[in-house]
């Protein structure tokens, strides 16, 4: 395992900046890993744990960091996770990343993810069509608008709103790379409802797409994250099943 910080991604923030986790291996698949924070706070470290045990089987893990409030305004953040996908395409076939990546975050990290894989046009600034993404890995995250997006715009942060700021707003296609969606059984107030909305408006459009939708029982909001069985990372080992079956399917 080799870890190399502090990488600039961006000219948009001295923020943007992120983490290689690469494994030994000469070809792997590349994770892409947005943090949990509330669009406020967190850290592109939080990922230690499901990093180290991700890499000890061949997944390399590129965790970033992004704008956040009070600095930065609605989209930024967004643009930001979407030039760290670009700069990973571009750069990780350098390191030995087999050119499959797969995108996901944690809560505010989900929300990131869940917006570059339904708005189009955040990874077309790049040339990136989001349905070439191998897979999505949405945890925890708020498919509607964000409620620090709403205080921003001044809006109760209670209120369910789905505009163009709301990744649910942006569920009109009928095709979506494979997906997985993690939400605790005691999560925030109204957050496993909204990503069961989710999954319905995904079937709904796409009955065919390769989605699962796993429910973490006896837990809180993304309290899985850094918490192990023996050596084994739960949020780590799930994380590596979804992409090992995504690696399967294009195989075949």
């Amino acid at each position: 395992m080799k870890i190399l910080k502090g990488i600039s991604y961006s000219e948009n923030s001295q923020a943007c900046q992120l983490d290689l986790h690469l494994p030994e291996e000469k070809s792997f698949p590349v994770f892409i890993y947005f943090h949990g924070g509330g669009l406020e706070g967190g850290s592109r470290e939080d990922c230690g744990v499901f990093a180290r045990y991700l890499t000890k089987k061949g997944i390399a893990v590129v965790s970033a960091d992004y704008r956040l409030y009070p600095s930065a305004r609605y989209p930024d953040f967004i643009c930001d996770a979407a030039a760290a996908v670009a700069w990973t395409e571009k750069h990780l076939p350098t390191y030995g990343g087999n050119g499959r990546l797969y995108v996901g975050g944690s809560s505010a990290g989900a929300y990131l993810s869940m917006m570059l894989c339904f708005d189009k046009r955040f990874l077309a600034v790049h040339q990136i069509d989001s349905d070439a993404i191998s897979g999505y890995v949405f945890d925890a995250g708020q498919p509607t608008a964000h409620f620090n997006v709403l205080r921003e715009r001044g809006f109760d942060t209670r209120r369910i709103i789905v505009d163009p700021s709301a990744p649910l707003y942006h569920v009109n296609r009928n095709s979506f790379a494979p997906m997985l969606i993690l939400v605790a059984d005691n999560d925030m107030f109204g957050r496993y409802e909204q990503n069961r909305l989710l999954l319905s408006a995904i079937r709904h459009f796409d009955s065919a797409c390769a989605v699962e939708f796993r429910t973490m029982e006896n837990c809180e909001h993304c309290s899985y994250i850094g918490q192990q069985h023996g050596q084994v990372s739960i949020f780590g080992e799930i994380i590596e099943t979804f992409i090992r079956n995504a690696e399967q399917r294009h195989l075949s």
